[in-house]
């Protein structure tokens, strides 16, 4: 298989994290305190690992990287994860430092100007380049792409090139298949266009296209989505589902990390950009960049990671009480809906736990579920009652219930005066399960059967 390779600026991020309750007695600045150090890949780096832990698939990082202990730091960081073919370059390695008191950011303090001007790129970056699958061009400004040597092979790229552009950075070879600008970006290189509603967005887009003489503009919009553009005809939107809580730092370098592996997969174009708006949500939602070396980010399958963990944090630091349900819920019908308005009522927020679709076969038979888990979740999800959803891998929900632990846990059905199987699993915690009323004569089987006849 061949492997993603991406090319850019290599940054050290280091974050300073402590508490602070006072000001300084001779400025009016915060004493910081009891401070933790905390370090991680930045730039094209980081959108090497991001793709790294996505996939498979081999990723290589060509980076321009000095020698000195910002250099050896990062390397540490890197290794086991990607392949590192290191450029040489003077000037010192850029490290990103950040002082944060908790969430919140006090000032931040850059260092190194790393500096790339060969005559000839490395032999073993070229060949890198010309056997990718696809290349990723994380371009933080610091020279890397408007090297000669560079941008000739990157024009010779064996696969399709996304190009994650930066206002200080040089324009995309002409070959590029998708560029990645968030909306502030494009409004930079494309100014004159005013407003920023889809349109302007749009018309912003198409002016890329014909400044850049590339394939394909996506716009990223942060929550909003993405709009993508060919230069010509209906642009295409696709919307970002709703994140709660997260962290959004890093977020555009996953968004382009998806969207190179999944060209790399053979994915269209507009497929591509579907599949990164998704998953720079769960990147996101996930705690950003700040949990880098956590635990992959995927599509969910057994415990959805998809804010699920902030909504049940801020919702029990509120006081509140945290409502689940489960079921199949293969196709929606009315029934379900009274259900899930009802156990909505019961508390602040509803988390609904889905079978997967090999739960559902074996619960059901070979011929169901009617619709995927993915789709199921997606309905789910945009009804106003329903905060979250999870997907669960067994035959029951017990698993996903002691993790979840809800405060209750709501089944609709002939239950009452039933102990349910679920209640066992809730008194552990001192949770409560119960049974709510069911809309008679509405059930997913007699849907099926009735649309069989």
């Amino acid at each position: 298989m061949k492997p993603l390779v991406v090319v850019g600026d290599a940054l050290l991020d280091v974050d300073l994290v402590g508490t602070s309750t006072r000001l300084t007695p001779d400025a009016p600045v915060p004493v910081v305190e009891d401070v933790e150090t905390r370090e991680r890949p930045g730039g094209a780096a980081l959108a090497a690992v991001i793709a790294a832990q996505a996939t498979g698939r081999e990723v290589v990082l060509v980076a321009p990287l000095a020698d000195d202990e910002g250099a050896a730091r990062l390397r540490a960081l890197l290794a086991g994860r990607v392949r590192l073919v290191a450029v040489p370059a003077t000037g010192g390695t850029a490290v990103k430092q950040r002082v944060r008191v908790g969430d919140h950011s006090v000032v931040r303090i850059d260092s190194g100007a790393p500096a790339v001007s060969l005559g000839e790129l490395p032999e073993e970056a070229r060949e890198a380049i010309r056997g990718a699958a696809a290349v990723l061009v994380a371009d933080y400004g610091r020279g890397t792409t408007s090297d000669g040597a560079v941008r000739a092979a990157l024009a010779e790229a064996g696969g399709p090139v996304v190009w994650d552009p930066h206002p200080r950075g040089a324009d995309p070879v002409p070959s590029v298949r998708l560029v990645t600008p968030n909306g502030a970006e494009a409004a930079r290189v494309a100014p004159g266009v005013e407003g920023d509603g889809l349109a302007a967005v749009g018309a912003r887009a198409e002016a890329l296209i014909r400044h850049w003489g590339v394939g394909a503009v996506v716009v990223t919009l942060g929550a909003r989505g993405a709009l993508l553009s060919y230069g010509e005809g209906a642009p295409m939107v696709v919307p970002a589902v709703p994140v709660t809580g997260g962290d959004p730092c890093g977020a555009g370098d996953s968004f382009a990390a998806a969207a190179a592996l999944a060209l790399a997969d053979g994915a269209v174009t507009g497929e591509a950009v579907a599949a990164a708006v998704a998953f720079a949500g769960r990147f996101v939602a996930a705690g950003g960049a700040t949990a880098w070396d956590a635990s992959p980010v995927r599509e969910p399958n057994v415990v959805a990671e998809d804010g699920v963990s902030a909504l049940l944090a801020r919702v029990r630091g509120a006081g509140g009480t945290v409502v689940a349900t489960g079921g199949c819920f293969d196709l929606l019908h009315a029934g379900h809906v009274a259900t899930l308005r009802a156990a909505r009522g019961l508390g602040d927020c509803l988390v609904v736990c889905i079978n997967s679709d090999d739960s559902v076969r074996r619960l059901k038979g070979p011929s169901r579920p009617l619709v995927t888990a993915a789709d199921r979740a997606r309905v789910l999800e945009a009804l106003e009652f329903v905060d979250a959803v999870v997907v669960f891998g067994e035959d029951t929900p017990a698993q996903v219930l002691d993790r979840l632990r809800p405060d209750v846990w709501a089944k609709g059905g002939d239950y009452a005066g039933a102990d349910l199987p679920e209640a066992a699993v809730l008194r552990q915690w001192g949770g409560q399960a119960v049974v709510l009323p069911y809309l008679d004569g509405h059930s997913t089987t007699a849907l099926v059967e009735r649309s069989r006849v």
